[in-house]
C-alpha cells in the first residue's frame, strides 16, 4: 500500500500531462518515494488517455482510468478515490493551475493532527468572469445547501484514508466532491497556495455547466428550495388575502365599485407562474430520486492499466 495516493481527473490535457507528471515526480521524491498517481481520463476526445498509458509503462507508480463516456469531473475524483491506496490522498486538477509543489505543504499540514487540509487560492489566476461565476456559485450555494463553503476552495486538498474509506460509502448520483467532504465533518483547515496560469487549452467549465452544477448540487445537499416555494406561496396568499380584505371594506363602506380587469389578469397570471415553478422544483426533486432509486452504477470503466476487480462500491 502506497504512503501518498494523488487522484487527477482528466480532461482534455494531453499537452498537460507529461509535465504534470514530471512536476509531481520531482514534488513527491522529498516526501516519500513510496507514492501513487491516478489518473482518470473522462473521454475528451484527444490524445490524454495515450499518455496516460506511456507514463504508466514508464513509471509502474502510474495507474489509468479511462471512462466509457464523459461522466464528469466529480465522478472522476470519485473513480480515483475508489481506487487508490494511499494513507493519504491528494485530489488535484490536471491543468496545472493546481501547483504540484504546493503537495509538500499540504502534507506537512495533515501530520499535525488534520484530516482534510484544503488548498485556499489567495490569489485565482481565472478570467473575471469566471472568478466573478464561481464566487456567485459558492454564495448562493452556501445560502441554498445550508452550508459555509469557502469560494477560495476548489478540489485541491489532500485527506486522510479515513475519509476516503468514509467518502467511498457515499454513492449517491449527484456528486460534488467539496462537498461530501465538508459534509463528513472531519476536523479540517486550509492553507494559502499559489494558484498558476493554465498550463495549457481552454478551461472546460462553461458559464452552462457551471450553473447547471449549481442547481444539480443545490437540489442534492438540501432541500431549502422547497421551503423557501412554501414560505412564497403562503406569503403570496396571505398579501392576496389582505388585499381582498382591503378591496372588501372600501366597497361596503365607501360604495367604492371593484374595477380593474387588467389587474385581475396580471394578478392570475403571476400567480399562475408562481404555481408553475412551484411544481417545477418539485418535478426537479422527484427526478432526482427517481435517479438515485434506479441505483446504476456512478461511473463505467473501459480501459485501466491495472486489474481492480477484487474491489466492490
Amino acid at each position: 500500500m502506497p504512503h501518498l495516493s494523488i487522484v487527477i481527473p482528466v480532461y482534455k490535457a494531453e499537452d498537460c500531462l507529461r509535465e504534470l507528471y514530471q512536476r509531481l515526480a520531482s514534488s513527491l521524491l522529498p516526501i516519500t518515494s513510496d507514492f501513487e498517481i491516478v489518473f482518470i481520463e473522462d473521454c475528451g476526445g484527444d490524445n490524454s488517455w495515450s499518455i496516460v498509458l506511456e507514463l504508466a509503462r514508464l513509471d509502474n507508480r502510474v495507474k489509468g482510468i479511462q471512462f466509457s463516456r464523459n461522466f464528469g469531473q466529480h465522478y472522476g475524483i470519485t473513480a480515483g478515490l475508489d481506487h487508490c491506496d494511499g494513507d493519504w490522498v491528494v485530489v488535484m486538477d490536471c491543468d496545472l493551475q493546481d501547483r504540484p509543489e504546493e503537495i509538500p505543504r499540504l502534507y506537512a499540514k495533515a501530520l499535525n493532527g488534520y484530516d482534510v487540509v484544503l488548498a485556499r487560492r489567495g490569489l485565482r489566476n481565472d478570467p473575471a468572469l469566471k472568478r466573478f461565476s464561481s464566487w456567485l456559485f459558492y454564495r448562493i450555494f452556501s445560502y441554498l445547501a445550508d452550508m459555509d463553503y469557502d469560494a477560495e476552495v476548489g478540489n485541491f486538498r489532500i485527506i486522510s484514508r479515513k475519509v476516503v474509506a468514509s467518502f467511498r460509502g457515499m454513492r449517491e448520483q449527484l456528486r460534488f466532491f467539496g462537498g461530501l467532504v465538508s459534509w463528513m465533518g472531519f476536523p479540517t483547515t486550509s492553507i494559502e497556495v499559489r494558484h498558476d496560469e493554465r498550463f495549457a487549452g481552454q478551461t472546460s467549465y462553461t458559464f452552462g455547466k457551471l450553473w447547471k452544477l449549481a442547481g444539480e448540487t443545490i437540489i442534492a445537499y438540501s432541500d431549502k428550495p422547497l421551503r423557501l416555494a412554501v414560505r412564497v406561496g403562503f406569503t403570496i396568499s396571505t398579501l392576496a388575502f389582505l388585499y381582498g380584505g382591503y378591496i372588501g371594506y372600501r366597497a361596503m363602506f365607501y360604495s367604492i365599485s371593484i374595477t380593474g380587469w387588467s389587474s385581475l389578469i396580471v394578478s392570475l397570471y403571476f400567480l399562475g407562474g408562481i404555481i408553475i415553478s412551484i411544481l417545477g422544483i418539485l418535478g426537479v426533486y422527484l427526478g432526482k430520486t427517481f435517479d438515485e432509486i434506479k441505483r446504476r452504477p456512478l461511473y463505467i470503466i473501459s480501459n485501466a492499466t491495472f486489474d481492480d476487480s477484487h474491489r466492490k462500491f
